[in-house]
């Protein structure tokens, strides 16, 4: 399979137009242009080709380059689009939870909210532990241990300051860090011209994958796009922009996955066992000299601060965007003097603490679990907004109708079913608590509210598709 043309992606980008709307905050002062957009969202999803290093030791470099491909066509080109409609339509930063809760009703938008910010806290866990793998080959005391458990700590602290001090900030940092992580790849790619030999793309074994950690591998670098949809109420004109810098991001991601993986392959002798975390700094040593692996492990290093800021952004703009639905409580709205979402960066940073034990496996399993069931739920509210509000504003809008918007579900829905298939055991335990979880806690704060006991608020001049309704706390 040949991955689209870009006029025929585009084309699907550009969809239908309708008039442009006035925001539904004016009050707030947008600041996040197309160039910073682009990069938070290739941060949201990608980072760079770092940690995509287990595709080729799960199922060798054939599988691993096709995979990158064709899960880009049937996962990513979709929700993008889908996140390019909806988040025109709702831009606000509860993004994908007001898309269920207007499809599905309240209480499913806080499962939403609560199954996603979840796996983006877990998913947020990762970056320290990746951060810290590409630096242990220079500097062993960092592979475990108090050094390792003070250095993640450290990190995490010092990332937490740079989200706190404002998003225009990190969009800023995001766009230096994403050129200044790729540029080596691109260095690496000169110098190995004359060590490639393409017989090497086409090892395949189908008889020896680990089909579970290559899905799940796949499957997590190429998902979150709709993370960029709880940022949309920080957007410089959210309605134009916002499809285009996805369109851009979906670009970036494809070839910074794909074009690194060429390099790795080719130019030096496969050994699947050498293809995990952290592999890329040797081949880099190998093509170009203990200089270059230095700068691809700075570059990875970058690039994982880059991923941490931009995922912690959107999980903290979720919870201050519940909190103006009137899903959380009102002290979750409180914003910092920078603008930045106070107490929704301290829960977040406290759950990434929390979760850094894992083993790097155990996170994207997880991860992937609970991303899997936020998705099916994005899906149905997608094609429920479509039949029971077809005369709503879009800004944007896939073509096809209804029945093009149920089209475009099919395929990422049947990969969301093959991924869940092969979880082990105590991943769905795991996941299965967490989702539990969230249904209990749902009533408890429809009690502690009933009871006065904690406050709720709504933003009232919030979009609300049934105009001829008050807007609700999701205990109404």
């Amino acid at each position: 399979m040949t991955f689209p043309s870009l006029h025929f992606i585009m084309g699907w980008f550009s969809g239908t137009r309708t008039e442009e709307l006035s925001s539904p905050r004016e009050n707030h002062t947008r600041r996040v242009s197309v160039l910073p957009l682009v990069f938070l969202i290739f941060y949201e999803v990608s980072g760079g080709p770092f940690g995509v290093e287990d595709t080729v030791h799960a199922a060798g470099p054939l599988l691993a380059l096709l995979g990158f491909l064709v899960f880009a066509v049937i996962w990513s080109v979709p929700e993008a689009l889908i996140t390019a409609e909806m988040g025109t339509m709702f831009p606000e930063n509860s993004g994908y939870v007001v898309w269920v809760s207007s499809a599905l009703g309240p209480f499913w938008g806080f499962q939403q909210g609560w199954m996603k910010w979840l796996s983006g806290v877990i998913d947020n866990a990762l970056y320290p532990v990746l951060f810290l793998d590409y630096l242990k080959a220079g500097i062993p005391a960092l592979g475990g241990g108090v050094p390792r458990t003070i250095s993640i700590l450290a990190l995490t602290l010092l990332l937490t300051c740079l989200n706190y001090r404002g998003l225009t900030i990190v969009g800023t940092v995001a766009v230096f860090l994403g050129i200044f992580s790729l540029l080596p790849f691109v260095v690496m790619g000169f110098l190995s011209i004359p060590d490639l030999k393409p017989s090497r793309w086409c090892v395949a074994n189908l008889d020896d994958v680990d089909w579970n950690l290559y899905l799940n591998t796949l499957f997590w670098n190429l998902n979150y796009w709709d993370s960029i949809s709880t940022l949309a109420g920080e957007v410089e004109n959210p309605r134009r922009t916002l499809p285009k810098a996805l369109f851009y991001a979906l670009i970036l991601v494809v070839l910074s996955y794909f074009f690194p993986l060429v390099i790795g392959t080719g130019a030096v002798p496969l050994n699947r066992e050498l293809w995990t975390d952290g592999y890329f700094s040797d081949i880099a040593e190998i093509v170009g000299g203990v200089w270059l692996r230095w700068w691809l492990q700075a570059a990875a290093a970058m690039s994982n601060m880059g991923m941490f800021v931009a995922e912690m952004s959107s999980d903290s703009f979720q919870l201050l965007g519940m909190a103006e639905r009137g899903m959380l409580p009102e002290f979750f709205g409180k914003r910092s003097r920078y603008g930045t979402p106070l107490i929704g960066i301290l829960f977040s940073a406290s759950g990434v603490i929390l979760l850094s034990w894992l083993s790097f496996q155990e996170i994207v399993a997880a991860e992937n679990f609970l991303y899997c069931f936020g998705m099916i739920l994005e899906f149905v509210a997608f094609i429920l907004l479509r039949m029971k509000h077809p005369n709503a504003s879009r800004p944007y809008k896939i073509p096809g109708g209804t029945a093009g918007a149920v089209a475009i579900c099919i395929p990422p829905t049947i990969l969301i079913c093959v991924v869940m298939a092969f979880s082990t055991n105590k991943v769905l335990v795991i996941s299965l608590i967490a989702v539990l979880i969230g249904l209990v806690m749902q009533p408890c704060l429809k009690i502690l509210e009933e009871r006065r006991w904690i406050k709720f608020s709504v933003r009232y001049e919030l979009q609300d598709l049934h105009n001829e309704e008050s807007t609700h706390s999701f205990i109404g």
